[in-house]
């Protein structure tokens, strides 16, 4: 069992920035893919991102790509989403999730969820 909590979130003006973080425990992540995912308000959890843990390979979604970072920090089991130039269309609760069998964009594919936390960008 992977044990996913997500920190971080809170309002923002657009055009600015924030970062909400994940932190693991329970398994060894050498293995594993961590992700990102965003639940906008009336609509399915969408992927944001996702990053291997060994070799940092990323893989971004469309719709962030260029103002979202993923990053992740082995000492601290700790994945970091960083995000700029955030716009309402952002506002979303962000969720961390985990699997083990390699990069993929849906949600049901990733057996590990953090409780989600929300990012709100005010106009």
């Amino acid at each position: 069992q992977v044990q996913l909590v997500e920190s971080g979130g809170g309002l923002v003006q657009a055009g600015g920035s924030l970062s909400v973080s994940c932190v693991a425990s329970g398994r060894t992540l050498d293995n594993y893919y961590m992700g990102w995912f965003r639940r906008l308000p009336g609509k399915e959890r969408e992927f944001v991102g996702a990053i291997r843990w060994r070799g940092a390979t990323i893989d971004y979604a469309d719709s962030v790509k260029g103002r979202f970072t993923i990053s992740r920090d082995i000492a601290k089991n700790t994945v970091t989403l960083q995000m700029n130039i955030l716009n309402p269309e952002d506002t979303a609760v962000y969720y961390c999730a985990a699997r083990t069998e390699g990069f993929s964009r849906r949600r049901s594919d990733y057996a590990y969820w953090g409780q989600g936390t929300q990012v709100t960008v005010l106009s």
